[in-house]
């Protein structure tokens, strides 16, 4: 969904019309893939004596299979190593296997266990990584995805990204709240509950904090709040409406769209709420400002042309330049972390869509096949886009890789979820 709420209103709309649903486990299913994946075989771990063991292999391997990267190897009927001295190297070639992952947990005093874990290149028959993990009972899947994380990095010379958060949007009843969870969408928290609408989330450089809109005052205002004590602050609550707010990258100042003067224009705020100042001029429409990587240059939607564009301006002012050329309707602006990609939202034949642009050379394409595409938000490493579409009547949220070819859903089952924020 558009983080401002007087542009594009019939986007807007389908967020009031969230409908009620309890909480279901997320889950995930996959489409397509690229064309060569790494044969990977997650061994499930050996558990402790008498102990029951979660799923760490399953967690970790959900992980992987998003990326579609990965083809996951049956390991079922296979004796199962939990060190390479008892890796039978032929069987496990046989069974298509590149590289496999192996364990066991071992359960310490005072309730907690330690998590050891190899990756093997199968191929050359050598480790390629070891680990292990003090841990409490309560850091099981935060121990699997930083297994998944250091596999990944591992096997692609990619960093991963598995460990990140998420937060967006659900209704609830009548009740409209503000959730955090894993990458994966499990193990999900509320942060904010509320009777009237929240949107436009979004994670501060340093995971610390959310700043996000509330129309709990019976009108747009801007908050920022912190996710480990909860305390919150009020950061723009000027005449008229405040939203889309946007994170400086260095975590001190904000970008937010306000129409104290008559026009929706985009200013520059600190993250306390001191230190105003207007960045664009003119009657338009201006909204959805985000910041570059280096925190120079502001991208930004706009109508200043006649039909929603995405534009860049610098942080010093200056006359914005045009940036999206294809296509009549293009908003919700997303910069990679490399400041090289563009993602956003573009309307085709009354299909609202996935897009990436190459900042550099212009070329874009679509990345997804739906038709009700919103709020679009890089992984931390760049590598996947998670955005938020409407299927069955309700939203989702779903993932898509940086060629299009991979696309993960993650859906809560009779729950509508919105306007997606990825943190760090």
């Amino acid at each position: 969904m558009l983080r401002a709420v007087l542009l594009f209103p019939l986007l807007c709309l389908s967020l009031l019309g969230m409908a009620p649903a309890a909480w279901a486990a997320m889950e995930i299913q996959v489409i397509g893939g690229a064309a060569n994946k790494i044969a990977l075989a997650m061994v499930p771990f050996q558990a402790a004596s008498g102990q029951p063991l979660p799923a760490l292999t399953q967690i970790a391997g959900d992980d992987l299979n998003r990326t579609g990267q990965f083809k996951l190897v049956d390991v079922s009927g296979t004796p199962a190593p939990s060190e390479p001295s008892q890796v039978n190297y032929g069987v496990w070639r046989g069974k298509g296997a590149e590289a496999m992952v192996i364990g066991q947990v071992v359960s310490l005093p005072g309730g907690r266990f330690e998590v050891r874990f190899r990756l093997i290149d199968v191929v050359r028959q050598t480790q390629i990584a070891g680990y292990s993990y003090n841990i409490a009972p309560s850091q099981w899947r935060a121990t699997a995805h930083q297994i998944a994380d250091i596999i990944y990095e591992k096997l692609t010379g990619v960093k991963g990204a598995f460990g990140s958060r998420i937060a967006y949007v659900q209704k609830q009843g009548k009740r409209y709240e503000l959730r955090v969870a894993d990458a994966d969408g499990q193990n999900p928290r509320t942060v904010v509950r509320s009777n009237e609408p929240l949107i436009s989330p979004m994670f501060s450089p340093d995971g610390a904090r959310l700043v996000y809109v509330s129309f709990e005052d019976k009108k747009p205002v801007v908050y920022v709040q912190s996710l480990a004590d909860g305390n919150r602050r009020k950061v723009a609550a000027f005449k008229g409406s405040n939203s889309a707010p946007a994170w400086s990258p260095d975590g001190r100042r904000l970008a937010v769209v306000l129409t104290r003067d008559e026009a929706s224009q985009i200013y520059l705020i600190n993250a306390d709420g001191s230190g105003l100042n207007r960045l664009t001029q003119g009657g338009n429409i201006d909204t959805e400002p985000v910041f570059s990587p280096d925190g120079q240059t502001i991208f930004f939607t706009s109508d200043r042309g006649g039909s929603p564009q995405i534009y860049r301006v610098s942080v010093n002012g200056g006359e914005p330049k045009r940036v999206t050329f294809s296509g009549g309707y293009n908003v919700s602006p997303a910069i990679s972390p490399d400041g090289k990609l563009l993602s956003y939202i573009s309307r085709d034949e009354g299909r609202f869509r996935v897009a990436l642009q190459d900042l550099a050379s212009g070329q874009s394409r679509v990345l997804t096949d739906t038709a009700r595409d919103e709020s679009p938000a890089f992984a931390p490493n760049g590598q996947s886009v998670l955005y938020a579409t409407v299927q069955g009547g309700r939203g989702i949220l779903g993932t898509v890789s940086l060629d299009g070819r991979t696309r993960a859903r993650l859906s809560e089952s009779g729950v509508d979820a919105r306007e997606p924020a990825w943190g760090p």
